[in-house]
C-alpha cells in the first residue's frame, strides 16, 4: 500500500509518501521552488517524494488530500489528480482531522486526548479528539471566532509585528516580561466558560482590515496603544502566553496523554507548560505542526482507513527530504568556480568542523537529508560554539539580521542533556523549551531567554548519527558537548535544500565556513 499525502495548498503546501507502512518522504514545495504557490498542486514536492520513494505514479494506491485547497471550484484539483494518478483512490481529509491524525498516529501513545489548534481551517479553528488504537473520534469542536491562533495574531499585530508571520517573536519577547495583564487576557479568552475558549467579541476590533483590539480591551488592560513602553510590550506578551497555556490545559481536561498539532503547537513555551504542569503522563507534539504537517496527517489517516488492522507507521525522523551525492555537490561547486577542500573521511570532516568552531567561527552545516518543517535538526544548520563570547551577537546581527531577544537552540547529545538542562521529550524535534540548570547558566548565557529558559535540541545517535558524532567531538575537544544551532536560511527564505541554495546563502551572509557533504570552503 503506497499513499501520497498532500496538504497546505493555501499556505505551506507539502507532499508526503507512506510506502508499505513507512513514512519515507516529506517535503514542502517552497523549499524546492523557493517561492510560495497558492491553490496549486505542489508538483515539485510530489515528484521529489515519489523519486525518493522509488515509485512511479502508477504505483500509488491512494492520494489523500487535506482541506482546504482552494476557494473556488474543486473540480480542477480533482481532475488533475485523477489524470496524474489513474490507479489511485482519492481521499479527502478534513483540515482539523489531518492535524489530529498527524499528531496522534505519529505519537507513541495507544490512547490519547488530541488537541488541534490553529487560526482557521475549514471554518473550525480547533477541536478535541479521542484517539484509541487506530481510531480518532472528535469529542468537541472550536469554531471561529473563538480562536487562540487569531487572538495570538491580534496580540502580535498590536505589539507592532506582522500577524500570521511574527508570532514567534511575541513568544520570545514574553520571556522577559511579567504576568501583570494576565487577568485581562483570561477575561478575553474564557468569557463565562472556564473549560473551553469563548472569546469576548466586544473586546475585538472587527471593523478595520487586519483588526486588533477594541478600545474596551485597552481600557481593561489599562494601556494606551500609542504610548506602549518596551516593558509593557514584554508584559503583554508574557500575559497572553500564560493565559493561553492555562486555556489549553483546561481544554485537555483530565487526559493522561495529550497530543497537539495545528499552528498554535509551534509555540514551544506552550508545549513546555504542558510538559511541566505535572498533569499528564505524556505529551507529544507533531513537530511540523502547521499546514505543511497536514500532508503527514492525510497520509497517516489514509493508511489506517485503508489498512485498519495494520500497525502504526513509525515516526522515526523528520529528515525526510532530498540528499545529494558527492558527485552532485562537486558539480555545483565547480560550476560556481569555487575553491574547496575535499575531506577524505568522516573523521576528517568532524575535526575540520570542530577546528573552525573552536576558532570561534560561524559554521554552516549541510549534510544528509533535508528536514521537514521549519526547524533545523542538524542537517541544515548554522552552528556556533557556546564558548564564543560573541556567538549570539554574530548570529543575530551579522547573519540572521534579527532582534537580540531571539535566541538560538542548544543542541546536545540526548544522553548528556540532563547534565545541563531540564527538558521534556519533545526536545527531540526542537518542539519544546527547557531550563538550564543553575550551575551551568554562565555557559549558556547567550542562549538564555528570560531567567533560565533555553531552546534545547536533544540529539539521539539513532536520529542523526553524524550530528551526534559532531556534538561528541565538540565535547571531547572542549569538555562541553553542546553547539548553538539555528536554521540554515536567510532573509525569511525557507531552509536551504540544494547545494546551490547553501552556496548562495553562504556568500550572502557573514558565515565563516561551509561544509556541504565532505566539501569544505571558506571566504
Amino acid at each position: 500500500m503506497n499513499i501520497l499525502g498532500i496538504g497546505g495548498l493555501l499556505h505551506d503546501a507539502a507532499a508526503t509518501v507512506v510506502r508499505d507502512g513507512e513514512l519515507v518522504a516529506a517535503i514542502e514545495q517552497r523549499k524546492l521552488t523557493r517561492t510560495e504557490s497558492v491553490g496549486a498542486l505542489p508538483l515539485a514536492a510530489i515528484n521529489e517524494c515519489l523519486r525518493i520513494a522509488g515509485l512511479g505514479p502508477e504505483a500509488i494506491h491512494a492520494v489523500a488530500i487535506a482541506r482546504p485547497w482552494m476557494s473556488g471550484s474543486e473540480e480542477r484539483i480533482h481532475l488533475e489528480l485523477r489524470e496524474r494518478f489513474p490507479q489511485a483512490r482519492m481521499m479527502v481529509v478534513d483540515h482539523q482531522l489531518a492535524h489530529a491524525a498527524s499528531a496522534y498516529f505519529a505519537s507513541p501513545f495507544k490512547e490519547a486526548t488530541v488537541l488541534t489548534l490553529d487560526r482557521l481551517g475549514d471554518f473550525r479553528c480547533g477541536a478535541r479528539w479521542i484517539g484509541k488504537g487506530n481510531q480518532l473520534q472528535v469529542e468537541r469542536e472550536l469554531y471561529y471566532p473563538d480562536s487562540l491562533g487569531d487572538i495570538y495574531g491580534r496580540v502580535t499585530r498590536f505589539l507592532g509585528f506582522r500577524s500570521n508571520a511574527d508570532e514567534h517573536k511575541v513568544q520570545w519577547l514574553g520571556t522577559y516580561g511579567t504576568p501583570r495583564y494576565v487577568d485581562a487576557f483570561r477575561k478575553l479568552l474564557s468569557g463565562s466558560n472556564a473549560s473551553w475558549p469563548q472569546v469576548r467579541r466586544e473586546y475585538l476590533d472587527t471593523e478595520s482590515a487586519g483588526g486588533s483590539f477594541h478600545p474596551r480591551f485597552l481600557e481593561e488592560l489599562g494601556v494606551d496603544k500609542d504610548q506602549l513602553t518596551d516593558a509593557a510590550k514584554k508584559d503583554i506578551a508574557h500575559s497572553m502566553q500564560q493565559a493561553m497555556a492555562e486555556t489549553v490545559l483546561a481544554m485537555a481536561g483530565d487526559a493522561d496523554y495529550v497530543c497537539l498539532a495545528g499552528g498554535v503547537a509551534f509555540n514551544v513555551l506552550l508545549v513546555e507548560a504542558l510538559e511541566r504542569s505535572g498533569k499528564f503522563k505524556g505529551v507529544f507534539v507533531q513537530p511540523a505542526a502547521g499546514n505543511a504537517g497536514t500532508a503527514i496527517g492525510a497520509s497517516l489517516y489514509a493508511w489506517h482507513a485503508l489498512t485498519p488492522e495494520a500497525p502504526r507507521v513509525p515516526f522515526k525522523s523528520l529528515c525526510l527530504g532530498p540528499e545529494f551525492l558527492n558527485e552532485e555537490i562537486k558539480q555545483v561547486l565547480e560550476n560556481c568556480k569555487l575553491n574547496f577542500r575535499y575531506l577524505l573521511t568522516t573523521e576528517n570532516l568532524l575535526q575540520a568542523a570542530i577546528q573552525e568552531l573552536n576558532d570561534f567561527k560561524i559554521v554552516a552545516w549541510m549534510q544528509g537529508r533535508m528536514e521537514f518543517g521549519p526547524r533545523a535538526l542538524g542537517n541544515r544548520s548554522i552552528l556556533a560554539s557556546p564558548l564564543n563570547p560573541y556567538s549570539s551577537e554574530n548570529l543575530n546581527v551579522y547573519i540572521k539580521h534579527r532582534e537580540p531577544f531571539r535566541k538560538f537552540a542548544a543542541s546536545v547529545p540526548q544522553e548528556d542533556a540532563s547534565t545541563y538542562f531540564e527538558v521534556g521529550s519533545n526536545a527531540r524535534f526542537l518542539a519544546t523549551a527547557g531550563r538550564v540548570r543553575a550551575e551551568h547558566r554562565d555557559k549558556f548565557a547567550h542562549a538564555i531567554l528570560g531567567e533560565d529558559i533555553v531552546r534545547v535540541h536533544a540529539v539521539s545517535e539513532k536520529d542523526n548519527p553524524l550530528f551526534h558524532r559532531l556534538l561528541k567531538a565538540q565535547g571531547a575537544a572542549t569538555g562541553l558537548p553542546v553547539l548553538f544551532n539555528t536554521s540554515f536560511n536567510l532573509f525569511e527564505d525557507p531552509l536551504v535544500c540544494m547545494p546551490r541554495d547553501a552556496v548562495r546563502s553562504f556568500y550572502s551572509s557573514g558565515i565563516d565556513a561551509l561544509f556541504v557533504g565532505p566539501f569544505q570552503f571558506g571566504k
